[in-house]
């Protein structure tokens, strides 16, 4: 029979809850809530970031910060994904509650977007500059006053007519050969997430920046 004080110190190591590590990272999918919105070409931002946290075998559901949340772990950091609630036009003011909170540095705050200006398929990261005209990432620079945080953007590809109106563009849902691409570069993107917050950088613009053959 094993030793009493044997089986104790094996209860003790099972039941020992591990430390998660603190918080240093913001990972932020930008997009809008609700049904109405869900696959549309505003909310690349949020897939990328639902992509990243089924990676992680975890759900982005934890109210806070005007925004749904979750904590993981990228690259042996702790990390928060978020995904605001607020509607795309004010998103810096979750982000801006976060990062007060966590007392997160501008390079640390990493943001996902839509982009118009690239073909779906593609990416652009970023480690600063103007808002783009994407209003997400505009609520983010005026509300934070500061632009030199990273930005992820993905492509959502041009409006088909140019007298078709912006937001009934983006506001548009994807096809599904457009969905199926996207799911293939959900993975590089989270990929590139990875390499950036574990401090390789340079490789991860490389890595998001090249021409992927998604087919």
């Amino acid at each position: 029979m094993a030793d009493i004080f044997d089986l104790f110190a094996k209860i003790s190591k099972e039941n020992t809850v591990k430390v998660k590590a603190p918080v240093e990272w913001l990972i932020v999918g930008l997009g809008n809530p609700g049904r109405d919105y869900v696959n549309t070409r505003h909310n690349a931002g949020f897939m990328a970031i639902d992509s990243l946290a089924k990676k992680k075998g975890i759900t982005v559901d934890r109210s806070r910060f005007k925004a749904l949340t979750a904590e993981c772990e990228i690259a042996g950091k702790g990390t928060l994904l978020m995904l605001p609630q607020t509607y795309m036009n004010l998103s810096g003011e979750a982000v801006r509650e976060a990062a007060q909170f966590y007392k997160i540095a501008p390079d640390h705050i990493l943001v996902l977007s839509d982009d118009i200006n690239l073909d779906v398929g593609r990416m652009r990261l970023r480690e600063n500059g103007s808002d783009g005209g994407q209003k997400g990432l505009r609520s983010i620079i005026t509300l934070m006053g500061f632009d030199n945080f990273p930005r992820l953007r993905i492509g959502v590809g041009k409006k088909p007519h140019p007298d078709m109106e912006l937001a009934d563009w983006v506001l548009s849902r994807f096809n599904e050969n457009e969905m199926k691409q996207l799911s293939k570069l959900f993975d590089i993107a989270a990929n590139c997430v990875e390499l950036y917050v574990a401090g390789k950088r340079d490789e991860a613009v490389r890595v998001c920046n090249a021409k992927h053959e998604l087919f």
